[in-house]
């Protein structure tokens, strides 16, 4: 079992969390591409997606993956819920606590709501992304495909490009691999770089040549436009121009790097169609496929305690 309750962020996990859950997503991500059909350990248990911003990968990989597990599923669609009448997130929390499910994974534009819902209900809570702040299971998922890629995540050099300030996956990904003595590198135009960022131990630099020298990991990021309420780039042209991942800029990485994205992409903006594609470089793909088997292994880890009746 871990030694936290919810998955609400990284920041809480310890090493030996990460490599817990690493270890039993790698199980379910073997079982997975065997077309093996696992244990139905939540049977009995019930998930509910509860998602204040629109998204397709994550909510459907948490959907799969509880139903693979066995849980029932409920997609709330909180676009046309009681939040638009006026009711707060904590009336919601109660209405929903009322209900008694097992598990609620919640995204929220607000940093911290998952933690204020973690407070006010009975049930395990899992950080589906919460503004700015994190996305622990899309940063394990990373790590799972970086592990599975390399052969280790421990004190590899990895560059993190793009629209870090307003990216909780960089976040996320800035905690994970520096618990795991990674080296990493922030690159992306100074408008899109937190201040003090620095204080985190990791390397900044508005130079995708120097950011990508030597790099094993080049991880692109989308430019987040919704979040932006100025004019933090000249232009999509000129951004792809000194900041878009091509093969002429993937030539300063490490022959054998590897290229990542969260999704969802802009191609021609953020990375070159064609790598984003190369069977050789790229691990896009994998890292869809490594969510299901993360929030699987989130999920089945989290619940033990409730299926050993210490809840």
């Amino acid at each position: 079992m871990l030694s936290q309750r919810h998955l609400l962020g990284i920041e809480p996990l310890t090493q030996t969390d990460i490599t817990t859950i690493l270890d039993c997503a790698e199980t379910y991500a073997q079982a997975n591409r065997a077309h093996q059909k696992p244990p139905a350990i939540l049977s009995g248990l019930s998930l509910i997606n509860m998602f204040f911003e629109n998204s397709t990968r994550t909510q459907s990989s948490f959907e799969l993956a509880a139903k693979r597990l066995g849980a029932d599923v409920m997609n709330m669609s909180m676009q046309t819920s009681s939040v638009k009448k006026g009711e707060t997130l904590i009336d919601t929390a109660l209405t929903l606590n009322a209900m008694r499910p097992d598990i609620l994974a919640v995204r929220h534009p607000a940093s911290g709501a998952a933690d204020l819902l973690a407070s006010k209900v009975n049930c395990i809570v899992l950080n589906a992304g919460d503004g700015a702040h994190e996305h622990p299971t899309q940063a394990l998922l990373d790590a799972l495909t970086i592990r599975r890629a390399k052969g280790r995540l421990h004190r590899l050099t990895v560059a993190i490009c793009g629209d870090i300030a307003h990216s909780r996956v960089a976040r996320s990904n800035m905690f994970l691999l520096g618990k795991m003595e990674s080296r990493i590198r922030l690159v992306g135009p100074r408008t899109l770089m937190p201040a003090g960022v620095e204080k985190l131990g990791v390397e900044v630099t508005d130079d995708m040549a120097k950011g990508l020298e030597g790099a094993d990991v080049v991880m692109m990021l989308r430019l987040q436009k919704e979040r932006m309420d100025g004019g933090f780039i000249p232009s999509e042209r000129e951004y792809y121009h000194r900041w878009g991942l091509d093969a002429a800029k993937l030539a300063a990485a490490k022959p054998d790097a590897i290229v990542m994205h969260p999704g969802p992409m802009n191609r021609g903006v953020e990375i070159d169609g064609l790598l984003a594609d190369d069977i050789n470089r790229s691990v896009i793909q994998e890292q869809v496929e490594m969510g299901v088997a993360v929030r699987m292994a989130a999920m089945d880890l989290l619940t033990r305690h409730v299926q050993q009746g210490e809840a």
